[in-house]
């Protein structure tokens, strides 16, 4: 696959230390420019926080809601996101490299230019989210569930995409064709105009009831 043209997260090259604060967050807290590492982030619910030019290496996200979260010109390496609600987040400019995002849930949420590296996405909720710019590069995404979302310029790149549900997605334009799966939820109107391989033509005949003969 030719490397899309998507904006990469614009953070200056010397950044501090940041530590959250201890107590709860607020309602629309903001955090910027800083490297947060190595800790547990804890139960927090907070609704519209914001983090821009921030890096989050090593961080285990635990028992966290923070739904409308924006986060812009932002890093995670290395953390574990599993089971996070960042339900509606606007999220811009950012990577997810080598992250545990199982579970994590972003129905409704308003993705750009947004690069997925090497994540165990395995069970993740993008229902009715909005993605343009974005690369799934390397990825599971075992039962993750795209129904009703709206994809533009979007590339999976080597993704494992078995059982993954399409219903409702239009996938004009959009290449699975590196990827693996023996079964999508997905119907014959979405799929017009998909790009697959050869050999992902008999997995499709057997999705809608075809028969191949050789």
């Amino acid at each position: 696959m030719s490397n899309p043209k998507i904006e990469t997260p614009k953070i200056p090259k010397e950044i501090p230390a940041i530590t959250l604060p201890n107590e709860e967050m607020q309602p629309e807290d903001s955090f910027h420019t800083g490297l947060i590492s190595d800790c547990i982030i804890d139960n927090q619910s907070a609704y519209k926080v914001a983090f821009d030019k921030v890096i989050f290496r090593n961080v285990t996200f635990t028992r966290i809601s923070m739904k409308d979260i924006e986060l812009t010109d932002v890093i995670f390496e290395k953390c574990d996101l599993s089971n996070v609600d960042f339900g509606e987040a606007t999220i811009h400019r950012t990577e997810f490299r080598n992250c545990k995002i199982m579970g994590i849930d972003l129905t409704e949420a308003t993705i750009r230019n947004v690069l997925f590296h090497t994540c165990l996405a395995d069970y993740a909720t993008f229902r009715m989210a909005n993605f343009k710019q974005i690369v799934f590069q390397e990825c599971s995404l075992l039962s993750a569930d795209f129904y009703e979302s709206t994809l533009q310029k979007v590339y999976f790149d080597n993704c494992q995409l078995d059982r993954v549900q399409f219903t409702g997605v239009k996938l004009a334009g959009i290449d699975i064709s590196s990827c693996e799966f023996t079964s999508l939820g997905v119907s014959i109107e979405d799929l017009r105009g998909c790009i697959i391989s050869r050999g992902q033509a008999s997995v499709f005949a057997s999705l809608f009831g075809l028969i191949l003969k050789e």
